[in-house]
């Protein structure tokens, strides 16, 4: 890449994992300054630093340069490779920070990818592994993506010491298929998993119970599934997490969770993430809010037709991805209300890329 003018420039930490994902997609050159610049701790995280050598084994040719001071960096992107890759994630960000970016660049490797995580599988701030396996992989299937699609969860790790264990399994796609989700449907059934690690079994049957108490009013179809791991599979530290999700009938899926906290009863737990289920349900659309990138990001790489989705308010994050994408893609979005009925509910649409998958192998 000669000339700086082919370097796309962005400010500060909050957006970095999707801008180094943007960045390797489009094969631009990306240089992100200013992080954290004004902290006391100035520059990447741990975590940040073990998701660049992530991408950089996933990927072949990767250049990855990281200032002096650690508050800038510039990532030349090489090819994805995938295969087969084992790393272990800081304790100071669960699994999902890792695997969320790593799931939008899987499916256009040059091989399948095989990858075991070890680390935290849910705390507060990322998404758990149970729903990336339950809500962000049904996702790729709208793309389709499904054969050989697969999360299998070998331990589960608590914070603050973690301990978990998860293999993730992703096919390679030539190219991802156009979208067309315009009807929300009405939700009928919601499913959830409530697991209990290195506590007693019994706090898990509470969490059903409470969740249950408020979610049996608003619809009767619902299934909790108790999952308690015991001895070496459960990790070194005790916690408890209830995951939901609720689907409508054209296959929209919207989710919440929430996780053990010190002093807090399992009950708590369980009627934050119902309440949380509830909201996430009212806010409308076809996709929840923390898959919103994700479909937009594949929407942009679908076949070259107009790819069509109803959401619900954008949320920050959304807003400034659809920003980047404009400036790594040259895609722009139209977006219009979805109907008159309802206020908040948008219609995104934008014409695809027809991204190939050029690293996919032949063989």
């Amino acid at each position: 890449m000669s000339g700086t003018t082919s370097v796309l420039h962005f400010s500060g930490h909050q957006y970095l994992r999707h801008r180094l994902v943007l960045s390797i997609l489009s094969g631009k050159p990306v240089r992100i300054d200013k992080i954290r610049s004004d902290d006391k701790n100035p520059g990447l995280r741990d975590y940040e630093v073990s998701l660049l050598r992530l991408l950089e084994r996933i990927t072949n040719g990767t250049i990855i340069e990281i200032s002096v001071t650690g508050t800038a960096i510039l990532l030349k992107p090489g090819i994805i490779v995938g295969g087969s890759i084992t790393h272990e994630c800081p304790v100071s960000r669960s699994i999902g920070y890792f695997l969320e970016p790593i799931i939008m660049l899987a499916p256009f490797s040059k091989k399948p990818l095989n990858l075991t995580l070890r680390g935290i599988t849910s705390d507060e701030q990322d998404l758990s592994v149970d729903l990336i396996r339950t809500v962000t992989l049904p996702h790729l299937q709208l793309f389709g993506l499904s054969d050989e699609l697969e999360l299998r969860i070998k331990k589960r790790g608590s914070p603050p010491l973690g301990g978990g264990e998860i293999q993730f399994l992703c096919p390679v796609v030539k190219q991802v298929k156009t979208l067309n989700f315009v009807e929300p449907g009405r939700i009928k059934r919601i499913r959830g998993i409530a697991h209990a690690v290195r506590v007693s079994p019994q706090f898990s049957n509470r969490m059903i119970e409470a969740s249950r108490s408020v979610l049996n009013r608003y619809i009767p179809d619902i299934y909790l599934y108790s999952d308690v791991y015991k001895g070496e599979d459960s990790g070194k530290s005790p916690g408890y997490a209830l995951s939901l999700l609720a689907e409508s009938t054209t296959g929209a899926i919207h989710c919440s969770e929430a996780v053990s906290k010190p002093s807090a009863a399992p009950e708590d737990i369980a009627l934050l993430a119902s309440r949380a289920l509830l909201s996430e349900i009212k806010k409308g659309g076809c996709v929840d809010e923390k898959h919103q990138t994700l479909v937009l990001l594949m929407m942009v790489l679908g076949s070259e037709d107009v790819g069509r989705c109803r959401l619900g308010t954008p949320t920050e994050r959304t807003i400034q991805f659809l920003r980047d994408v404009r400036d790594c893609f040259g895609t722009s979005f139209k977006i219009v209300p979805a109907d008159s009925e309802s206020s908040n509910e948008l219609l995104f649409s934008c014409y695809g890329t027809g991204y190939v998958n050029a690293n996919r192998s032949l063989a």
